[in-house]
């Protein structure tokens, strides 16, 4: 079974939210998780909250993984959340990565976010906790 719909494979949108021009950690999870089977949507730089939450519904995804390195991440993650709730859209997953501080870590998975990972988490452990999000991967 997947995650949403009679899909075949697992559809993951990334986006830079804010201000943060540093992709690259993004781009990098990107193509892995491209190279993993999974199918990706990458909406790029200066994404607000509201152009993530639209095109995950757009794109029929099944997580939304947002790069954070800005310290914006207690505002931008509770919105999308916040906003995925508002559009009826909770089954889609929300994960991130960044410098995000252990407390934040912490506040930000009780409010919601299925899972963030810190610089230097191997791809290979994103891609696992995506796989095991979705048993037919």
């Amino acid at each position: 079974m997947i995650l949403r719909g009679e899909k075949d494979t697992v559809r993951v949108l990334i986006a830079k939210p804010g201000l943060d021009g540093h992709d690259r950690g993004a781009k990098v999870v990107a193509r892995a998780l491209r190279d993993a089977g999974m199918e990706v949507i990458y909406l790029g730089l200066h994404q607000t909250p509201e152009q993530v939450v639209r095109a995950a519904i757009d794109e029929d995804v099944d997580v939304v993984g947002l790069s954070v390195l800005s310290g914006a991440h207690m505002t931008i993650f509770p919105r999308v959340l916040e906003m995925l709730k508002e559009k009826g859209a909770l089954d889609i997953k929300v994960i991130g990565g960044g410098i995000i501080p252990e407390d934040d870590v912490a506040e930000l998975e009780r409010l919601g976010v299925a899972r963030l990972f810190t610089p230097g988490t191997p791809t290979a452990e994103i891609i696992e906790y995506i796989k095991g999000l979705s048993p037919a991967l």
